[in-house]
């Protein structure tokens, strides 16, 4: 049966590196950011919250949507996985709030393995997903900045 999401992602840049979520599976260490999926009732910015704290073990301060992606899975490397699957993601700039230590979570996701600072000068070295977001990270925000990336990966 095929699975619709929203999801919530922050976008944390600190001292030049970026927040990112480690997994692993068969080809080694890939990265996203940290967020997930919105549950019924519940808005993006308590999704986002709830998220981080699940995943990075931090309490986040919200700011601006920056980026919007559709990942609609048959039409992605990973099709035979998640063929099925059409996930909205909506990426928000975020701040870690007070002396809050990214670490593991108390409810990682499946292939987590933990957390890491990608350095930003450094992101085509790492498998971040989706990798659409490697050339608007390094570019930084401004008035040329899409927020629509499209259905990437």
């Amino acid at each position: 049966m095929p699975d619709f999401r929203n999801s919530a992602k922050a976008i944390i840049i600190r001292d030049g590196c970026l927040l990112a979520i480690r997994n692993i599976d068969p080809e080694g260490d890939w990265y996203v950011l940290p967020g997930g999926g919105q549950q019924f009732g519940e808005t993006l910015p308590a999704a986002l919250s709830r998220e981080c704290l699940e995943e990075a073990g931090v309490r986040v301060r919200i700011g601006s949507l920056r980026l919007i992606r559709d990942y609609i899975g048959r039409n992605h490397e990973f099709a035979e996985h998640d063929g099925d699957a059409h996930q909205v993601e909506l990426m928000f700039e975020c701040e870690i709030v007070g002396d809050d230590v990214p670490g593991d979570g108390h409810l990682p996701d499946r292939h987590q393995t933990g957390v890491a600072w990608l350095p930003l000068d450094e992101l085509e070295k790492y498998r971040l997903y989706p990798k659409a977001l490697i050339p608007v990270l390094k570019q930084g925000f401004d008035g040329s900045t899409p927020v629509y990336l499209g259905d990437v990966n």
